[in-house]
């Protein structure tokens, strides 16, 4: 496989190896337990023990969004310990890093900030009302540009190119999306004391749309703690999630000095 075939070319022995796949994932088995919209039928699939099987070695799978964060931590600081990860997509993912470690939860849906409720009265890819998905992912942010201007947006890059010309319904939807996420990662930066969000995916190509009402938000909403909270934007792009990946096979071969 491909896996076996870059560890060939490298020159040297393949260990372990980790994956990061959308959906549900139970982290200790490398179990799919609930697929994701964009692979439909992998709900129960057994992945890190098929994989294991064809490589020969140990495989560790974790969640796409978790995995975008351990790499983004990483590479950001390896003295952050506490980090809120805030993936804006096609729908909005999320990922927490509390003392080091990845936090799970019970279930494996731990940091699931998209589907938290109470920033509009919009209804949600999931059937709910007001979730944050509703105004900061990628298809949301061009739902909402052809609801207020009836015109055509093809997706996220395209209402961001018609902002940066400055079209003033363009506008208007970024800076909601950036207060959106602004006030989820003060909600949870309070309720969990994280100092830093990092916001990755798509959407936050277009950073300098979102940042100034991002912080134009923090400076009226900001953790009671007193602490300043940051919102940096992702750095490693695609190979965020890759290198997170890695990660989490590193730290099931022997489990890590905490970021």
């Amino acid at each position: 496989g491909l896996v076996r075939a870059l560890a060939d070319e490298a020159g040297v022995p393949l260990a372990a190896a980790g994956v990061g796949a959308a959906g549900v994932i139970d982290h200790e088995t490398g179990t799919v337990r609930a697929a994701s919209a964009t692979f439909v039928g992998w709900a129960g699939f057994p992945l890190a023990d098929e994989l294991g099987r064809r490589l020969g070695v140990p495989v560790s799978v974790e969640n796409d969004v978790n995995a975008f964060l351990l790499g983004e931590a990483a590479a950001l600081s390896r003295t952050e310990r506490d980090v809120l990860g805030v993936m804006l997509g096609t729908g909005v993912g999320g990922a927490v890093i509390i003392d080091g470690a990845l936090h799970h939860g019970p279930h494996g849906a731990a940091g699931e900030i998209g589907h938290t409720p109470g920033y509009s009265e919009l209804v949600c890819t999931c059937g709910q009302t007001g979730h944050l998905e509703t105004l900061a992912s990628g298809t949301s942010i061009a739902l909402r540009y052809r609801e207020r201007t009836g015109g055509e947006a093809a997706d996220a890059r395209a209402v961001a190119a018609l902002a940066r010309g400055g079209d003033a319904d363009a506008l208007a939807v970024f800076a909601a999306a950036g207060r959106a996420v602004a006030l989820a990662s003060a909600s949870a930066a309070t309720l969990l004391d994280l100092p830093t969000v990092i916001v990755g995916g798509g959407v936050a190509s277009a950073w300098d749309l979102l940042e100034p009402a991002i912080q134009a938000t923090l400076r009226t909403d900001s953790p009671v703690s007193g602490i300043p909270l940051r919102i940096v934007p992702a750095q490693l792009g695609s190979d965020a999630v890759a290198l997170g990946a890695i990660e989490t096979a590193r730290r099931a071969l022997a489990p890590a000095p905490p970021l």
